[in-house]
């Protein structure tokens, strides 16, 4: 797979849309994500703080088929502080 470049998060079509090194694009549709993989209201705040936050970073883990894997771990981004 090429180098991913850039990514950004797109709020009208609920896309992260990604360029690579050799020019392609590539939009990763964050509603079909979020079904597969947003099996709890914490899993799926984790989902939306990495798009916000650190959308290259989640196209990554995506694209490299390592997000139910992030997600196993716990993280806590998304959580709200009391």
């Amino acid at each position: 797979m090429n180098k991913l470049l850039s990514c950004r998060y797109n709020m009208d079509t609920n896309r992260v849309e990604a360029r690579f090194e050799d020019g392609t694009t590539l939009a990763i549709d964050c509603i079909a994500v979020e079904d597969e993989y947003g099996n709890t209201p914490a899993q799926q705040a984790e989902l939306d703080w990495l798009l916000y936050n650190k959308p290259l970073e989640y196209a990554q883990l995506v694209l490299g088929e390592e997000i139910e894997h992030y997600l196993s771990l716990g993280c806590d981004h998304g959580r709200l502080e009391d």
